[in-house]
């Protein structure tokens, strides 16, 4: 066979593996037929253009040439979409070389290495910037509808941002095998995604609060001080803003330096691709060593060690379950600046304390629940079922406690009304996720983390209605008592009503 037949072959082979990660993340590895996938994924764009018109349709009738704080603006958003994206691209590098298990395969074939990964690192690049352009497009129909066909350009300014952060996210991901070793990069790859996707927008936010007081990152952007440090209006900073309003002079230098960027990228790792990652198939089991001593504890103790210690191993919850956690410093750090002055700013804590305090639970309630990667081991255990199900719920609660415990703290000492419902909010929102997780348990491997949204519509709508419930309950409290009791007694009811469709009561 030609060596241009076999790349070819590759690459094809590449785009089937692709189409078939899509279509398990959207149908959980369950069989659907492929006219109601594309159905959904319809239904979910034009969903997706409610919100997208809500965020930038007032941005619509901005026109040439552009102000300062407009420039700043859309400047910020597109450095935010490329930090999202190469957060992406991290996890797409990482997991297409630690989750197929084919690099032994393809390193033992009698092709030349280099087309190999050149191929490889092509699929890479084409997937994510097509992810990019797919949840674009209700925002820039938003745009076009609104402001006519100048934005079409800014389809232009997404497709680089998907090839650069592809580029920039494999160099960085070779870098962490240099730095690290195979053993230890996924996991390193995990935490610099999960900082890098929510570290631009929490640095704003952190700006503001320590600046204005308050959680609005626009109101750094659209300040005197952003302005005066901010360029000149013909300076190439601006290009990326150009470009979205239809500048064809700054649209196809971004471009041409985005298609450069990856081709040097190609040229630089793809012939060495196989040394960088040697290792990663492998297992390695280590021996010897000290060993440690033995300690008895009870049959409930031990079985919450189990669970904690294989959550602290999941290298696929980290990136969950930090940006998570990190989304958290902003009100901590209005927290640390408030306390001794006024309270009332404080109620907008507690909705976004509860919300995650709920999706929190529901991730941790569905690995420790639903992803038992050894099911039929621990069904063989000389325990009760009941034990083993308490002891998971148990961890949950544990480390949302454990999270949530030290700013519940703090704010009891601003405002103890506050703290307290908060405090009970939080703890039924982790309740009632780790609830619907218990009702709709589908058994699952933990590496089906990523799409564990899909595996129950019901039990996702379910999820995110009884947190935004319990959210809004915390912060109408104390202003409308009513009608946090109307909104309190809403949740209750969708959480019967997912109680009386749940397969746990059929059974």
């Amino acid at each position: 066979m030609r060596p241009v037949a076999v790349v070819s072959w590759f690459a094809g082979h590449e785009i089937r593996l692709a189409w078939r990660e899509l279509i398990g993340m959207l149908t959980a590895g369950t069989r659907w037929r492929k006219p109601g996938v594309v159905l959904v994924m319809a239904a979910l764009l034009l969903f997706l253009h409610l919100p997208a018109w809500a965020v930038v349709g007032r941005f619509a009738d901005i026109q040439a040439p552009l102000t300062g704080p407009a420039l700043i603006v859309i400047t910020a958003s597109v450095v935010l979409a490329w930090a999202l994206m190469l957060s992406q691209a991290i996890e797409s590098v990482t997991r297409v070389f630690y989750a197929r298990a084919d690099l032994d395969l393809i390193m033992s074939s009698p092709v030349p290495l280099a087309n190999i990964f050149s191929v490889r690192i092509a699929a890479i690049a084409m997937s994510v910037t097509l992810m990019a352009l797919l949840f674009s497009t209700p925002f820039v129909d938003v745009l076009v509808l609104g402001g006519g066909a100048r934005w079409f350009a800014a389809y232009g300014v997404v497709v680089a941002i998907g090839l650069s952060a592809s580029a920039v996210a494999i160099a960085l991901t070779i870098a962490l095998f240099r730095l690290f070793g195979p053993a230890r990069t996924r996991l390193m790859a995990q935490i610099v995604s999960a900082v890098t996707g929510a570290g631009f927008v929490i640095a704003l936010q952190i700006a503001a609060i320590l600046s204005y007081g308050t959680l609005s990152r626009f109101a750094v952007l659209t300040s005197d001080t952003a302005a005066r440090f901010a360029p000149e209006a013909d300076s190439m900073l601006w290009w990326p803003a150009h470009a979205m309003l239809g500048d064809g002079v700054a649209l196809l230098p971004l471009l041409a330096a985005s298609l450069i960027l990856l081709g040097v990228t190609m040229a630089l790792f793809a012939p060495r691709f196989g040394d960088y990652v040697a290792g990663v198939s492998p297992k390695v089991v280590r021996t010897g060593g000290r060993s440690r001593p033995f300690h008895a504890v009870s049959r409930q103790g031990a079985l919450r060690r189990k669970e904690l210690r294989l959550l602290w191993r999941d290298p696929w919850l980290v990136s969950q379950t930090l940006m998570q956690l990190l989304y958290l410093l902003p009100p901590a750090v209005m927290l640390w600046r408030s306390i001794g002055e006024g309270a009332g700013g404080f109620i907008v804590l507690a909705p976004v304390l509860v919300m995650a305090a709920g999706r929190l639970a529901g991730g941790l309630a569905w690995l420790t629940i639903s992803g038992e990667d050894a099911a039929d081991l621990v069904a063989t255990a000389p325990l009760p079922a009941s034990s083993i199900t308490r002891a998971k719920i148990e961890v949950v609660l544990l480390i949302i406690a454990a999270v949530f415990t030290p700013l519940i703290l703090a704010l009891l000492l601003v405002w103890p009304e506050l703290a307290v419902i908060t405090a009970l909010a939080s703890v039924f929102a982790a309740c009632s996720a780790t609830a619907i997780q218990l009702w709709f348990r589908v058994q699952g491997r933990r590496s089906q983390f990523r799409r564990r949204q899909t595996s129950s519509r019901i039990a996702t709508f379910a999820e995110a209605f009884s947190s935004i419930g319990w959210a809004a309950t915390a912060a109408l409290a104390l202003v409308l008592p009513a009608v946090a009791g109307v909104t309190a007694l809403l949740t209750v009811a969708v959480m019967a009503g997912t109680w009386r469709i749940s397969p746990a009561r059929a059974r």
